[in-house]
Order: C-alpha cells, then sequence, then structure tokens
C-alpha cells in the first residue's frame, strides 16, 4: 500500500502585497528552499490583513491535513492578525508561551527597551502551539498542527523556514521525483493539440501534459507552443514519447 506524500502549501499574508505597496519575494525563494531539499509547493496564496478572511482560510486548511507555511501578521500591531485568526480557527486561546517570553523578555532587555505587555503579546501563541526559533532578533515564530508561522520580514522568514524543514519534515527530503519534458511546437494551433493532450493523461495516470502558446504581436504568424509533459521520473518518458510522436503525426514543426 503506498503512502501519500504530504502537500505543502504557502500562505503569504499582507495589505501591502496586494496594494503593490511591496513586491512578494517569498514565493521564488521558498520554492527555491524547497527545490534544494527535494521538495515542492501545490499551493500558493496570498491574503490581505484581514482576521475573518484569515481565519476562514486556516478553519478549511487544518481541516484538509496539508502542511502550510505561513509568513506575515505575527507582531502585536493593529494590523497583524494571523495569531488571533490561527486561535479562532482552531477553537483555542491565545496563550503567552514561556519559551517565547523568555526570549522576548532577553531581547528587549538586550536592546534597551523596557519589557511591556504589548511586547510580550508576540509570544502569545495559540494554546498548544510549539515555537520556531528566529536566529537575527530571537523573536521567535510558531507551530501548531503541522501549520508553521513566521514573520513577514523574508531575511527572518527564510532561515526559520529552512529549520522547520529540515527539523521537522527531513524524512520527505526528495520525495518530490517530479521532472519536466518540454519542446518547442510551431505549425500547430493549441485546438488541435488538445485531444492528444487529453488521451496522454488518460492513458498515463499521474503525468500532466502543459501547453503554454506564445504570439508574436509583430508576427502573428510566428506562433510557437511550449508542450511538454511533468510528472514521476518513471513514467514520463513514456508520454513525452507519445506527445512527441502525435504531435508530428499532426503536421508540427518541433524544434
Amino acid at each position: 500500500m503506498t503512502t501519500a506524500i504530504p502537500c505543502f502549501g504557502l500562505l503569504i499574508i499582507g495589505d501591502e502585497i496586494l496594494s503593490g505597496k511591496r513586491q512578494d519575494r517569498h514565493f521564488q525563494k521558498v520554492r527555491e528552499i524547497f527545490a534544494t531539499r527535494g521538495l515542492a509547493l501545490t499551493q500558493v496564496t496570498y491574503l490581505g490583513d484581514d482576521r475573518s478572511r484569515l481565519t476562514a482560510f486556516l478553519r478549511d486548511s487544518f481541516a484538509g491535513g496539508d502542511i502550510l507555511i505561513s509568513c506575515g501578521g505575527i507582531g502585536a500591531t493593529p494590523d497583524d492578525h494571523t495569531r488571533q485568526a490561527t486561535a479562532a480557527a482552531l477553537g483555542v486561546p491565545l496563550q503567552l508561551h514561556p519559551e517565547a517570553s523568555a526570549l522576548i523578555t532577553g531581547r528587549t532587555l538586550e536592546v534597551g527597551l523596557p519589557v511591556t505587555p504589548g511586547r510580550l503579546q508576540m509570544g502569545e501563541f495559540p494554546a498548544g502551539a510549539t515555537i520556531i526559533p528566529n536566529p537575527v532578533n530571537r523573536i521567535p515564530g510558531f507551530s501548531i498542527r503541522q501549520h508553521h508561522f513566521v514573520p513577514g520580514f523574508p531575511e527572518m522568514a527564510w532561515p526559520m523556514i529552512e529549520w522547520i524543514l529540515d527539523t521537522q519534515y527531513r524524512a520527505l527530503f526528495h520525495s518530490h521525483r517530479q521532472v519536466e519534458l518540454g519542446m518547442i511546437v510551431r505549425g500547430l494551433a493549441e485546438a488541435t493539440l488538445t485531444p492528444l493532450m487529453l488521451e496522454i493523461e488518460r492513458d498515463h495516470p499521474g503525468l500532466k501534459v502543459f501547453s503554454l502558446p506564445k504570439l508574436n504581436i509583430e508576427r502573428p504568424d510566428d506562433y510557437t507552443i511550449e508542450l511538454g509533459v511533468k510528472g514521476d521520473a518513471s513514467c514520463i518518458d513514456a508520454g513525452f514519447d507519445r506527445l512527441r510522436a502525435g504531435t508530428l503525426a499532426l503536421g508540427g514543426r518541433i524544434e
């Protein structure tokens, strides 16, 4: 019996991303972090700083059983809602985590600031959470039920994500064996290729066929399609060979 490999999702939170005030830097870097470990993301979601929407999303995510990494919104300013939304989604209270409290207190005193209830709020996590160490300023993130919450600052978030994967999911490294084979096709319309693509996906379970057309605006007749298959390395060659042969049979020119 084959055990299903868990899926990983990435949640990126912040009004500033959706408004365009800041460009998202997380997706590309996190994708690279996963790729070096033989893992892959199956979902990326962007949400603004809206507690009700975050709560609804997280409630569905906890029910789904996938692994989620969330970036942003775990501070203690009025526009930070992730800690509260997570607790609400799980139906548990926020509690000051003892280890987080000690780390925040130590860091606050180290930089010469008073320890206030507002600063300690950054260590209030949903009951049952564990901490994620922050190598930059020691203000931790938190994990609960395979959901992991880190700050929005890339310099902090990325090493924390690496720590999560290296300490909790090492057994899954290189379990993602998906590879991709493609070719450039000229002389055929996408609609002409669609029946062939459907047949290959039907006859080769686990393979996906992709089609990325490109139109040259200055030369409309210069129409190309990046056509290929992606899937498990053990069965991709047969699917690609059939796609290539079928394309040629339809009169396509392959580069």
